[in-house]
């Protein structure tokens, strides 16, 4: 994890939640686990799972249960995402980063934020925002 002495600023946040989407999309999960003070992945990829299916649905249920158990299985979904906007809090200390599907934005966001540590600031997170 990354561990900074004094608070980092956006530019060099943000670089490392690019860094972290980068390793995500290349199904890289414990490389991008490493990068930040991390939640649990497993809920992150299916909440960006979930996005894609509501973004690519046309209105049938049933094809949404059917994929809702192949997020797991085949990660290669995660090659079609992107990074959109960045969007900072008032205090600088949190950011949420919208999503894209195919250059679509999705209904689900990623939130982190920037906390000190014993040994300095971190970035924690992503909780997901819908």
């Amino acid at each position: 994890m990354r561990i900074w002495t004094e608070r980092p600023d956006r530019t060099d946040v943000e670089a490392v939640v690019r860094s972290y989407f980068s390793l995500l999309r290349a199904g890289r999960i414990q490389g991008a686990e490493q990068l930040i003070d991390h939640h649990p992945v497993r809920h992150v990829l299916k909440s960006l799972w979930t996005g894609v299916v509501d973004a690519s649905a046309d209105g049938d249920e049933e094809s949404g249960s059917a994929a809702a158990d192949e997020w797991e299985q085949d990660l290669s979904w995660l090659g079609e995402l992107g990074l959109a906007d960045f969007h900072w809090g008032d205090t600088g200390s949190h950011v949420y980063v919208e999503i894209t599907h195919r250059a679509q934005v999705v209904e689900v966001a990623l939130s982190l934020w920037v906390k000190p540590v014993d040994a300095g600031w971190v970035i924690a997170g992503p909780s997901t925002l819908w």
